[in-house]
């Protein structure tokens, strides 16, 4: 079978692997014999999957984020709701922040986000019919790991693809920009980039790159994106 192929919604597709995990536009059903389950697309689009096979997803042009268990994404504070908050991730419903899901917080003690506040957050659950949950730590150590508020820097929109192959690390532009100058990137899953710099110059310069690379914009491959990076004024 090749790397990626297409489907529309309602195909079944044969994805098989001992943990697999299913991205955005993959939905599993258990068939009538208990011991059979049967992967189904839910929009049309590419199917690809991780290089140990372990993670399918269906890659469409759909702007808006449709939310997954286990993905990472970066989210606005738009309101307080109860001991949590709302988070505005792009998909179709804002998500629900607990003030409890962050690392070590208690009811005496947890984080006080304001209203516009960034974080990266793990989606923790997510269903066509609720509004999805989010986490600030690690599901399997219970650690912040990389979760939490964002402080400072600044927040790039760009496509579902774009995001999804920059946290590939074998794509080239992140490595590239890293090589030029420090900087700090959370990668959302729900098409947000958060890049912070020590100059502004350079995360306006991040920020530009990702748009020349997006394949939504300028589409640059590897020795296009040298070449337009000579001509930042940096």
């Amino acid at each position: 079978m090749s790397s990626s192929f297409t489907v529309l919604p309602g195909e079944q597709v044969p994805a098989q692997h001992v943990n697999l995990k299913l991205g955005p536009g993959l939905f599993q059903i258990q068939s009538s014999k208990q011991s059979e389950t049967s992967i189904i697309s839910t929009r049309a689009g590419t199917v690809n999957h991780s290089a140990n096979n372990s993670k399918w997803w269906v890659e469409s042009n759909s702007r808006r984020y449709v939310p997954a268990p286990q993905e990472s994404v970066v989210g606005a504070v738009v309101g307080r709701s109860g001991e949590g908050w709302r988070v505005d991730i792009g998909s179709a419903h804002f998500a629900l922040l607990d003030g409890l899901a962050f690392e070590g917080a208690t009811k005496r003690n947890k984080p006080n986000l304001k209203i516009g506040a960034l974080i990266y957050a793990r989606v923790s659950l997510a269903h066509k019919d609720m509004e999805p949950e989010l986490e600030c730590f690690d599901a399997q150590t219970r650690k912040a790991a990389e979760f939490g508020e964002l402080k400072g820097g600044f927040m790039v929109r760009c496509s579902l693809r774009m995001c999804r192959q920059l946290l590939d690390p074998k794509h080239f532009l992140l490595p590239f920009i890293g090589s030029r100058f420090p900087l700090e990137v959370a990668v959302g899953t729900n098409g947000r980039v958060w890049i912070s710099s020590k100059e502004v110059k350079h995360t306006i310069a991040i920020a530009r790159c990702i748009e020349a690379v997006d394949p939504d914009g300028g589409g640059l491959d590897e020795s296009g994106i040298k070449t337009f990076f000579n001509t930042l004024d940096l």
